[in-house]
């Protein structure tokens, strides 16, 4: 009997490779994207495990880089169940196509720094639940005028830099990304700091001006977080953040972007895909009323009233947060845009994975890169099936129906 060959190959399918979509097998082993020549001319191997796909889609798995929680469930405020709170969630998102996320906490109290950053660890994903690339720390290093739904008690000045930050934060291992408002007094030394500890900085709920954004550029940040929302509109005379957009820095500048058809008019994101293409990255900045009915809920210790599917301040229209999937958000780009749908997916895939920096392993479907896609319908873009690490962790049911 021959052995095996441990691969799989998925026939029969459009892939998107190189910013293509094209008719071609997929073939995987070990959790990795398989080289066929090096399979058939090399090894002369063929697949233990054939997956006839009927012409589906199948693209690179969505990354979220920004998502406060959703199904209940609220990454700053329920410091006692956190942990099983992010694995409920990391569950929920594989049903939208997500195989990497980043649980976000906004401004919180201190203490709650302590009590829930030790308990949110980066984990690979499975049939469990989406891989935990690292949290994303959004705040309270911000600006009080660009506050959004972020309580004015919490928010600080790192004035002593990296100091202020640990002071605030505890111990950084968990930490993949911070956003801060790059105007603060220290806020440059504490850019430094985190960078030169392999943290992304994100700018966001910040006045800055122009020639501030540049300057927290050149010192090691790379992203903006929800372009255009928490920070100053544009101006001719002083296009303060968004102006980063055609800035000359020689840096690629990334930027979150909530396209769910409420925080974002398609006009600014057309301006904005336009304007810089290679930096968008689709956000869905999720809250934990994502998935759930109209009513009362919350995002950190904030109040919060949803009516039609918008979330809002509690007895304000201050918007604060989405409550719209990652996967949704493509879809309402793709039509906002008219752009590609290659382009579409790959905003919610590689480009956040360059905004990271783990565009080496995840965010294509390149040989030799994880093993992590969603099937996808090719017309109604419905997500079919989630895979990582080559394993099968979501199947929507009554497929056959679509």
């Amino acid at each position: 009997m021959k052995p095996k060959s441990g691969l799989t190959r998925f026939h029969d399918c459009y892939i998107l490779r190189d910013s293509k979509i094209i008719k071609e097998d997929l073939w995987i082993r070990d959790g990795k994207i398989e080289n066929p020549e090096q399979v058939f001319y090399v090894e002369q191997q063929e697949a233990d495990i054939t997956v006839n796909c009927d012409n589906v889609l199948i693209a690179p798995g969505f990354i979220d880089i920004q998502i406060n929680g959703g199904w209940g469930i609220d990454f700053s405020y329920d410091s006692e169940t956190v942990e099983n709170g992010v694995g409920k969630v990391a569950k929920e998102l594989l049903a939208h196509g997500v195989t990497s996320f980043c649980p976000t906490m906004i401004t919180s109290h201190t203490e709650k720094y302590s009590k829930i950053l030790p308990k949110i660890k980066k984990a690979q994903g499975g049939k469990h639940g989406a891989t935990v690339l690292g949290v994303h720390l959004e705040g309270p290093f911000i600006s009080p005028a660009k506050k959004g739904a972020h309580l004015d008690d919490y928010i600080r000045t790192p004035e002593k830099g990296l100091e202020s930050i640990r002071e605030v934060y505890g111990p950084l291992d968990n930490v993949i990304m911070v956003t801060l408002a790059p105007e603060l007094p220290g806020a440059t030394e504490a850019i430094k700091g985190l960078t030169g500890l392999g943290i992304k900085v994100a700018l966001g709920h910040s006045t800055a001006s122009l020639a501030q954004g540049e300057e927290a550029i050149r010192n090691g940040a790379n992203l903006i977080t929800h372009l255009f929302n928490a920070m100053l509109p544009f101006h001719h005379r002083d296009p303060g953040l968004v102006g980063l957009l055609a800035s000359t820095t020689d840096k690629q500048v990334y930027y979150g972007i909530i396209a769910d058809g409420i925080h974002t008019h398609p006009a600014a994101l057309r301006i904005a895909c336009r304007t810089n293409p290679q930096g968008l990255v689709l956000v869905s900045d999720a809250i934990a009323a994502q998935g759930l009915a109209d009513g009362n809920h919350r995002i950190g210790p904030q109040a919060i009233t949803m009516e039609g599917g918008r979330a809002y301040v509690a007895g304000t229209k201050v918007l604060c947060g989405s409550t719209t999937g990652l996967d949704e958000c493509v879809v309402t780009f793709k039509q906002a845009l008219d752009c590609s749908l290659e382009y579409a997916l790959e905003a919610a895939s590689l480009h956040p994975a360059k905004a990271l920096g783990i565009d080496d392993r995840k965010g294509k479907l390149d040989f030799g890169y994880d093993a992590d896609f969603v099937i996808l319908h090719p017309k109604s873009l419905r997500v079919l099936s989630t895979w990582i690490a080559g394993e099968c962790v979501y199947k929507r049911p009554n497929i056959a129906s679509d």
